[in-house]
């Protein structure tokens, strides 16, 4: 018998705890949450002070059996959830299914699964935390009473299986309003004029900026020409040349939400993946017998606080010496967390910089060495010294209309010898120099160049950008993004096209219903707002009761009113143009899950449905009789096929492009190459690279 019992929620993390931990501890895993609120009904009391009504999860009668068990042979019992406010609801859902005395030193937390962060944090049991249960528990409740209530209303009146809900429902009206900015915007016209300066024998590039030492805009090509008119001649003069010298400060460590940034921008992760992969690397990855065996990478992944604890500050100082020298190590006094942020447990962080990536490569699978690998190079460069750059500006004068040339040079790389943060729309750090100038020299001018231009509209959100967008906003926390932008999706809500999110027309539906009826659901600051008073739960300094009470007494008027005067919405089935092979009635587009169909009108006694296919203008290499189409596997991914499946059989996930190899006559494909697209044949070693 063992005379502690530690109950965590993984068994892989229980494993490597109990290893830590030696004989006296048994360690179990929860398996999650072991109560919730029941699936059948919204299980809350609006009564009786808005009362949760917990039931067993579904499944978990074993697990919880086991643990009872187990918890009778222990003289003591330690709930060991994670270090957050979903992982303390768990331990108090645990102390109440167990009998364990919530106000004893049951509750034990730590931020790494690491043997000495382990041992410590037992050596500080504490109560469970009443305010952080309380604050989970208030939005689950509002969640649920969201969720619940507009989500029938919905099948009801719109479709069946359709859902609302607190958070989802604000980024779902993101991304739509972002798309009516983009149909509804107008272009503008504007002008940059060029030139290509020579001095001896060196070229450098300048670009208009305007007229007797203030900047000019260029809205026509009367602008361009006045411009031109002015030039008398081929040759500018030095009338300035500025130098200085610029730092750039390295990026602070990782948060939930930067993590998954920065994961879709350099390894193409979504959300759901990032965070899927971050859990096996806190949890723990044998590292083999020689090395440690079972051993959590990283720290707790889901967190708001880029604080970093001083024993990983000195020993990553230590290292940046060791390998790139005392000049690289970076002065900062440490990073300040964003407002509002909780800063219960550490930045995310390797739990020993002395594991480098290299050194993990063959034990890691290749996603988790990758993403090891991101947060590695970006805590150590958090802590590296900046970068300085000398800039040269130089200011050309033609007839007092004035061109400035810019250059710039990396004097001291800093953190930028580990890690450079990526940015949405890929700009490189340039590094060009220009030639010595001086004031009162004489540059001749080989080329002046017009180019005529139109502003853009706003980009479509990439997962990477929505995340930014709602942490900007305040609108859900750590833990909330990756699902949000999930449930939108299975709910064919949105699509996804060249990694950005497009609204469907069911997304438009249900935005303008929910929009219609219940606006503060989907306003931006009032789910702000609502965040807000979820954290002072958390600080104890306002009840849950109270937030609920006050959200719930306008909601509740608002779903009577809806219930009444809202009409039913007919999604009217457009016509495909296409007769059912397999009954001869007409065939029509249909909405689903994966977005739209084309499905037979006799339904449900024809049940024949067709994809959408998109033709790329490309005939098929195999039957010469086809044409190569667009098609999705079941996991979703792009690939391309005859569009006479199944009597011809040709796919490739690479697109081909409609001309043949110059060398060999043989079919052309686009195949992704690192950021690039290239141009390859399928049949001998012809290669050209399209674009970067």
């Amino acid at each position: 018998m063992s005379d502690y019992l530690v109950i965590v929620e993984s068994p892989a993390k229980a494993k490597t705890i109990e290893r830590y931990l030696g004989k006296k501890y048994t360690v179990k895993a929860s398996m999650g949450h072991v109560r919730d609120l029941p699936k059948s009904q919204t299980g809350v009391d609006v009564e009786n002070d808005y009362t949760p009504k917990y039931i067993t999860i579904r499944g978990k009668g074993e697990v919880l059996k086991e643990l009872r068990k187990a918890a009778k042979k222990a003289k003591k019992i330690y709930l060991a959830a994670d270090p957050d406010r979903e992982g303390e609801a768990i331990a108090w859902h645990l102390a109440h299914a167990l009998k364990v005395d919530e106000d004893s030193d049951c509750r034990v937390v730590f931020n790494e699964i690491t043997k000495d962060a382990i041992k410590e944090s037992f050596k500080h049991p504490r109560s469970i935390d009443h305010d952080l249960v309380d604050a989970q528990q208030a939005r689950r409740i509002l969640d649920r009473l969201v969720g619940y209530n507009i989500s029938p209303l919905l099948w009801k009146k719109v479709k069946k299986g359709l859902s609302a809900g607190r958070v989802q429902s604000v980024a779902l009206k993101m991304i739509i309003d972002r798309e009516k900015e983009i149909v509804n915007f107008k272009p503008e016209e504007y002008w940059t004029i060029e030139a290509l300066f020579q001095k001896d024998k060196e070229t450098f590039e300048g670009n208009f900026y305007g007229v007797d030492g203030k900047k000019q805009e260029l809205k026509s090509e009367e602008d361009v020409q006045n411009i031109r008119k002015k030039l008398t001649e081929d040759y500018f003069r030095v009338e300035k040349v500025n130098k200085r010298e610029r730092k750039r400060n390295p990026a602070k460590p990782f948060i939930t939400s930067s993590l998954q940034q920065e994961a879709a921008r350099k390894l193409n992760f979504r959300a759901r993946k990032t965070m899927m992969v971050a859990q096996q690397l806190y949890e723990g990855i044998d590292l083999g017998r020689k090395s440690g065996g079972i051993t959590g990478l990283i720290t707790y992944m889901r967190t708001d606080s880029t604080r970093i604890s001083e024993t990983a500050k000195e020993e990553a100082k230590g290292y940046i010496e060791e390998k790139y020298g005392k000049k690289f190590i970076g002065s900062q006094k440490g990073s300040a967390n964003k407002p509002g942020a909780q800063d219960a447990h550490e930045a995310i962080r390797p739990t020993s910089v002395m594991r480098d990536p290299r050194s993990l490569k063959e034990v890691l699978s290749n996603d988790q060495y990758r993403l090891y690998k991101l947060i590695w190079e970006r805590f150590i460069a958090s802590l590296m010294s900046p970068a300085v750059m000398d800039t040269v500006t130089a200011h050309l004068l033609n007839n007092d209309v004035e061109f400035r040339a810019t250059g710039s040079q990396i004097k001291f790389e800093g953190f930028m010898k580990v890690y450079i943060e990526g940015t949405d729309d890929n700009k490189k750090v340039e590094n060009k120099l220009l030639p010595d100038l001086e004031e009162g020299m004489k540059i001749e001018a080989k080329e002046i160049d017009p180019k005529q231009h139109f502003t853009q509209p706003p980009p479509r959100y990439t997962e990477a950008r929505l995340v930014r967008a709602m942490e900007e906003l305040g609108i859900g926390r750590p833990s909330t993004y990756a699902p949000t932008l999930d449930t939108i999706q299975r709910r064919g809500y949105v699509s996804i096209d060249n990694k950005r999110f497009i609204p469907t027309e069911l997304g438009t539906i249900v935005n303008d219903a929910v929009e219609e009826f219940f606006p503060e659901i989907i306003d931006v600051d009032f789910t702000a707002e609502m965040e807000k008073d979820l954290d002072a739960i958390e600080e104890g300094k306002t009840g849950w009761v109270e937030v609920i009470d006050n959200f719930y007494k306008d909601f509740e008027k608002r779903l009577d009113f809806a219930e009444k005067e809202m009409e039913k919405i007919e999604i009217k089935d457009e016509p495909a143009g296409i007769e059912c092979e397999k009954c001869g009635h007409e065939m029509v587009y249909k909405m689903g899950r994966y977005g739209t169909f084309i499905a037979c009108s006799n339904f449900p006694d024809c049940r024949n449905t067709k994809p959408i296919l998109k033709e790329i203008g490309v005939d098929c290499p195999k039957c010469k009789e086809g044409n190569i189409v667009e098609r999705k596997s079941k996991k979703r991914r792009v690939f391309y096929g005859c569009d006479r499946f199944p009597e011809c059989d040709f796919v490739s996930w690479d697109k081909p492009i409609a001309r043949p190899c110059p060398k060999c006559e043989s079919l052309l494909v686009e195949k992704k190459v690192k950021k690039a697209t290239q141009v390859q044949c399928t049949n001998c070693d012809y290669k050209e690279v399209e674009q970067s």
